[in-house]
């Protein structure tokens, strides 16, 4: 940790930044220069510059103030500054093991801001070791406004909702052990290089266990969305592709895998079911055939197409993001909007939902002619279906990442949802 300033000393804004910038990777002047070069942060490019001039990284720059700041929404989770500053939190962690981790906080019902309790002495420690929390704070037991800022930046960091309260789930986040997170951190720097290795100027990546889309242009997030991603048991694919087109008010066909797992069963249960929900069925020569024609007491229904028409009620909600790849998954729009505002969001059978999604397609959009945000806007409310090809394909990654750290030294970690990094017996629960 960096010597913390002293609570009675007062530094001007211009130490702030100096010491905020020595946490900035430093990969040769004209590379990070260049990367940055069109950032709408100012404050970010400022701090860039200050790095290229010291020539320094330090991960110790939480401890320099009570004020410890939240993580910064323009870097991207893929980048090659993330390839460096993850291998400088290992190091990190492996210190923070070596020195024997962070305690465990044990349960207390009142850990909220103006209460007392014991815990929450342990609380501070654990808080302090990870960077969260300034070290000068003290051993106070009181919830007090500094620990609560804290615990805001320890879930915002662990992709939690953002509440400063010490619920099941940023509860159960913190008392994973130290060796864990680092093996965690270790296990993910092999899927950080590969991708990294080959980014365009613009492009799009969906962090599977962050559940999020980063739509980043010139190293910088030009808009994040909150995503649904595959469940646990219908995983959504590694991706590397292009987008190339936007279907507006699109039918959705509904894959085999889904008949044969999903609507047979709720057939069997509610024969209306395709009828209320605007399902039709279609036989090999294109003929519709009513439900009461198949016996959904077998599998014949899986030799039949079943197509839903567009509108409020279809599962793709109103825009559909295709790319090419073998999986059959897309991107797309949902009407079940209630599942963004979750901790746990994957529910999908492989594909990915997008909260706000038609910000994406525009930023997608914006060098294809005919296609600005109004017309884009009038397509969707008109309800008519219509295709836009992108005019220059966008690059798309799916990528399985579980902890990495951004250019400001910042270390992410999210739930090992696809038990991928072989720590199953430390895996956080959700409900």
């Amino acid at each position: 940790m960096a010597k913390l300033f002293d609570d009675k000393r007062r530094f001007s804004r211009r130490k702030f930044l100096r010491r905020l910038a020595s946490t900035t990777a430093a990969v040769g002047g004209s590379t990070l220069a260049a990367r940055f070069a069109s950032a709408q942060d100012s404050q970010l490019q400022s701090l860039i510059e200050q790095n290229q001039r010291n020539g320094e990284f330090g991960l110790g720059f939480d401890s320099a103030s009570r004020s410890i700041p939240m993580p910064k929404a323009a870097l991207p989770t893929l980048s090659p500054l993330t390839v460096q500053t993850t291998e400088q939190a290992i190091r990190r962690y492996e210190a923070i093991v070596a020195g024997g981790g962070w305690p465990a906080v044990p349960a207390g019902d009142r850990l909220r801001l103006g209460n007392r309790h014991p815990a929450v002495i342990t609380l501070r420690q654990r808080l302090a070791i990870a960077g969260d929390l300034g070290e000068n704070i003290g051993v106070s037991d009181i919830y007090d406004s500094y620990v609560e800022a804290a615990v805001r930046r320890f879930q915002a960091r662990h992709g939690l909702s953002v509440d400063g309260l010490i619920r099941e789930n940023t509860f159960t986040a913190m008392n994973v052990p130290a060796q864990a997170r680092l093996n965690q951190l270790k296990n993910n720097l092999v899927r950080l290089r590969v991708p990294s290795a080959h980014l365009s100027n613009r492009f799009v990546v969906c962090n599977i266990p962050a559940a999020q889309v980063e739509a980043v242009e010139n190293g910088v997030v030009a808009s994040r969305h909150v995503a649904v991603v595959g469940k646990p048991d219908r995983p959504s694919p590694d991706i590397n592709s292009k987008i190339v087109e936007i279907n507006f008010n699109p039918y959705w066909t509904v894959p085999v895998s889904i008949v044969r797992r999903d609507l047979i069963p709720k057939m069997q249960e509610a024969p209306d079911y395709l009828t209320s929900n605007r399902i039709r069925i279609f036989d090999p020569r294109g003929n519709e055939l009513a439900p009461a024609q198949i016996n959904w007491y077998s599998e014949e229904a899986t030799n039949y197409m079943f197509k839903q028409d567009p509108g409020d009620f279809n599962s793709l909600g109103s825009i559909r993001i295709n790319f090419p790849n073998k999986d059959g998954v897309y991107m797309h729009d949902t009407p079940n909007k209630n599942l963004f505002g979750e901790d746990f969001r994957f529910h999908s059978s492989g594909c990915i939902r997008i909260q706000n999604v038609r910000d994406l397609v525009n930023w997608l959009l914006v060098e294809t002619p005919g296609w600005a945000r109004p017309e884009i806007d009038a397509v969707v409310k008109g309800g008519d279906r219509k295709d836009a090809r992108i005019a220059k394909p966008v690059s798309l990654f799916w990528i399985y990442v579980t902890a990495w750290a951004t250019a400001d030294g910042v270390v992410q970690f999210r739930d090992d949802i696809y038990n991928r990094d072989g720590l199953a017996s430390v895996a956080l629960p959700r409900g």
